[in-house]
């Protein structure tokens, strides 16, 4: 339906028409899902450095993405943030996110953040739950139509 693919594009991760997004682009890089984004005003925390729930959401899209290089659609079941160096506003950075091992229904994912001298700005673990094949292949069926 034309209306979910609107909605869809409202993705506060990845989404281009959300004004307050991130607007990540991803590609992939083998097995893994890469984006470069750059903080801005919308997403601080502490003055001049990006808020950590932002930080966590950017690693959950990443991490969710990864999930595309095995061609399986999968939801957050649990997520675990580790904050290494705060990221400052207006510094390019990247997130990416790598399956790590596939247990059938649950997948193991890794994501991670750096600056754009190479330096770990966060790290995450998620286990992701494979949606019953019925909603996958909707979700599947609805992004195709784009």
């Amino acid at each position: 339906m034309p209306g979910e693919i609107a909605a869809r594009r409202y993705c506060f991760g990845c989404g281009d028409l959300n004004p307050a997004g991130l607007k990540l682009e991803f590609r992939f890089e083998g097995n893994r899902a890469v984006a470069d984004f750059l903080p801005q005003e919308r997403h601080q925390g502490y003055p001049g450095l990006m808020h950590g729930g932002v930080i966590s959401t950017a690693l959950d899209e990443a991490m969710g993405w990864a999930m595309y290089t095995l061609g399986v659609w999968a939801v957050t079941g649990k997520m675990e943030v580790k904050f290494r160096q705060p990221l400052p506003l207006h510094q390019k950075a990247t997130v990416s996110g790598e399956v790590v091992r596939n247990r059938g229904r649950w997948l193991e994912v890794r994501g991670e953040i750096r600056n754009e001298s190479g330096r770990l700005i966060a790290e995450s673990y998620g286990l992701f739950m494979r949606l019953p094949e019925e909603k996958a292949r909707e979700l599947k069926e609805t992004h195709a139509e784009e």
